[in-house]
């Protein structure tokens, strides 16, 4: 669980989930496989497949110090049909 980092809201993911494809910041050193047995086996669900990217690096700097932020790649998920994962907790 430590790889899968959190659901990713934005406006593309939001018009994503109309087609049940859901995006997640996951670990740069995890496979497609990891990925896929994990949120299969926590949340219940069939996936149908899985696209990944690695997001560029962005500069950041603090003071007289120049570095970069944290890597991590990107994973949407497609499910099968009659799948969802809930988001938003219903508290």
């Amino acid at each position: 669980m430590d790889k899968i980092g959190y659901p990713v809201l934005t406006e593309k993911t939001i018009r994503l989930l109309e087609r049940n494809q859901y995006s997640f910041d996951v670990d740069v050193r995890s496979d497609k496989t990891e990925i896929k047995k994990w949120i299969e086996s926590f949340f219940d669900v069939r996936i149908r497949g899985m696209n990944s990217h690695r997001l560029p690096r962005k500069k950041k700097r603090m003071g007289a110090v120049t570095g970069y932020t944290v890597r991590y790649k990107r994973m949407i998920v497609t499910l099968k049909l009659g799948y969802s994962i809930p988001l938003f907790s219903s508290k």
